[in-house]
């Protein structure tokens, strides 16, 4: 069953999207405050947070920040449908999804449904406490969404990169095509396509000191893609 927080301060919204839950076989905690989330899990685990971007007591966005510096736990944000740079905002910061008020709560159905699917390997790993993998001396923590590097300094991930870098890892030294690429790390609101896979992998090389004109660590394999050619180990 999935465990479900929910974390709205209008009642009736509250209520509602409870009830039409429950209904999908979910298990709901609801709330309508920061501190009352923060209160939730500390008693219990959960699958996915429901995250209400305007809270009596807190700013949803920097909650879903605190969040993830903290958990990999999926975050989608509910927010006003004419507030797009605060989607934006949520999206760059680590939010799996977002979805406008108001909202047709079957649409809030699928989105769980597909941001599970989407992040269920992570999430797995998350935990299992085995989130930190080395490669050629740097240190990628996942749960903490953090690059150190072999000379311990830590390098700041844009959404983006952190999500290229992940996929990358899991399949370190297999060609991945852009096709693929896009479809491993394409996430809702946010356009990805081939120029967008490209540029990303052109920033995270220059992060990974690997930007020379022949990168040896992120190596681009003509006509088919990119590879991490490099061993991962926990």
């Amino acid at each position: 069953m999935i465990q479900c927080l929910l974390v709205e301060d209008d009642i009736d919204i509250l209520e509602l999207v409870t009830q039409y839950l429950q209904g999908y076989g979910m298990a709901v905690t609801a709330v309508s405050s920061a501190r009352q989330m923060e209160a939730a899990m500390k008693r219990q685990t959960f699958d996915l947070v429901l995250l209400d971007l305007m809270l009596p007591d807190a700013n949803g966005l920097e909650l879903c920040r605190q969040l993830r510096a903290r958990s990999l736990m999926p975050v989608i944000m509910l927010t006003a449908q004419g507030d797009p740079v605060s989607r934006v905002v949520g999206l760059e910061i680590g939010a799996d999804d977002y979805i406008g008020k108001p909202f047709e709560p079957r649409e809030l159905v699928a989105r769980i449904h597909a941001v599970l699917r989407r992040l269920s390997p992570a999430h797995r790993e998350d935990k299992t406490g085995s989130s930190v993998v080395m490669f050629q001396g740097w240190m990628f923590d996942r749960l903490r969404r953090q690059l150190t590097s072999p000379d311990g300094i830590v390098v700041h991930l844009s959404a983006a990169e952190f999500r290229l870098l992940a996929v990358l890892v899991d399949r370190a030294e297999a060609v991945l095509s852009r096709e693929q690429l896009i479809e491993l790390t394409v996430t809702p609101g946010v356009v990805v396509n081939d120029r967008s896979v490209d540029l990303t992998v052109s920033r995270l090389r220059q992060k990974l000191r690997d930007s020379s004109g022949m990168p040896s660590l992120i190596r681009t394999i003509r006509g088919e893609g990119y590879m991490l050619a490099a061993k991962v180990c926990a």
